[in-house]
């Protein structure tokens, strides 16, 4: 049995306690935790216990904290709990792509996708519950923005994704593409991504974080004087103003110029280079002009495209560009000297695109669920199927 059906049977689903109390530990502050343990009469010293335990020992229960004393075990789990968050679906794809959809304390549900390709570990973690942008193509929306997820709550999606992998692996790319907005959650993205990029924490390199924006010109402006080493990608869609405000209404509030120049400063005050990505609709924005206004948009800039062709979605009326729409587009950029590449499509079968899983669950959760196996449960193809951009 290969090592996905293995996780399908040793999967377990927890369901909430309405009464539940307790707080997740990842939600409390060191100072706090640090206090409750000189309460117990603990040295200090046991909080980085604890904490390496959930972020690098895979733990799950305090029971599990072998290195702990019962005692203090015991009155950790009565405390608090170690995880605040549920998987309440796992799929798993053909191509090794797992989707989870997690049941957080209020009862709300995110997404989060493990991408494994080569010797890449990718996640897709969300950064609010439901999406306030109201991009016309995507599912993450359609609900609109329910609330901003907490530090811990997306670490738990990081921590979760990594507990499939086998012990000898470890992530090693993440890509904040998921549901919401991340820069209109900024600073807590940043507390979550400073422990997933610490060595104490997850060990992942902040030049292996990229955050995924449809483009808030002064919050851009203030991650590129934080001059912290991860990569952004500007959700662009479209070549004028006209064209994406209709794709993206928060256009009209922004503009293209104020965007592409808080992308600019972005590059001069760090140096990394800004990918563009692009969501191919078809007769919409895939046509020989688009692109032709495209490289004129960025003509100039030390700028990577990326292509999404659109995937069919059931209540949506795009659809997905022709090969030939897809290919000419392609060649027109590449003519002009841009670097482009077309994002694979992964997880197809299970809904990987942000948004379609949570949305087709709303409806039946909570009820008893689980992994459904190689091949998905039949719902809806997905919008844009998440890969992880190349490192530049």
């Amino acid at each position: 049995m290969d090592r996905y059906n293995s996780s399908m049977h040793a999967l377990q689903l927890c369901s909430q306690s309405g009464g539940e109390t307790r707080r997740p530990l990842l939600e409390v502050p060191t100072a706090e935790l640090l206090a409750w343990l000189h309460a117990q009469g603990q040295a200090p010293f046991r909080a980085c216990q604890i904490r390496r335990w959930l972020l690098a020992g895979r733990a799950t229960a305090f029971e599990q904290m072998s290195d702990l004393p019962k005692q203090l075990r015991e009155q950790l789990a009565a405390a608090f709990r170690p995880l605040g968050s549920d998987i309440v679906c796992h799929r798993i794809s053909r191509d090794g792509t797992h989707k989870l959809l997690l049941r957080l304390p209020d009862e709300q549900v995110v997404e989060c996708v493990l991408l494994q390709e080569a010797n890449r570990r990718t996640v897709c973690i969300s950064t609010q519950v439901g999406c306030g942008m109201s991009c016309v193509f995507c599912a993450s929306g359609l609900g609109g923005l329910v609330r901003n997820l907490t530090a811990g709550e997306i670490l738990e999606q990081l921590i979760h994704a990594r507990n499939l992998l086998p012990t000898e692996e470890r992530l090693t790319h993440i890509v904040v593409m998921g549901m919401g907005e991340p820069l209109a959650n900024l600073d807590t993205l940043l507390e979550a991504l400073a422990v997933a990029t610490s060595p104490q924490g997850l060990g992942i390199g902040a030049r292996h974080v990229t955050i995924s924006t449809v483009g808030l010109p002064a919050k851009i402006r203030r991650l590129a004087d934080l001059k912290k080493q991860y990569h952004l990608a500007v959700s662009l869609h479209a070549p004028n103003d006209e064209l994406r405000s209709r794709i993206v209404p928060t256009n009209d509030k922004m503009g293209l110029t104020a965007l592409l120049e808080a992308a600019d400063y972005f590059y001069a005050t760090t140096g990394r280079q800004v990918t563009y990505e692009y969501v191919l609709l078809r007769d919409l924005n895939d046509q020989p002009a688009h692109a032709v206004a495209l490289t004129q948009l960025l003509r100039g800039r030390q700028a990577h495209v990326n292509l999404i062709p659109f995937n069919d979605v059931t209540g949506l009326p795009y659809r997905r560009p022709t090969q030939q729409a897809l290919t000419d587009f392609v060649a027109i950029l590449r003519g002009a000297g841009l670097s482009v590449k077309v994002r694979k499509r992964k997880g197809a079968d299970i809904d990987a695109a942000c948004g379609q899983l949570r949305r087709a669950a709303l409806a039946e959760l909570p009820q008893p669920g689980g992994v459904v196996g190689p091949g998905g449960a039949g719902l809806p193809a997905g919008a844009d199927q998440r890969s992880a951009p190349q490192d530049n």
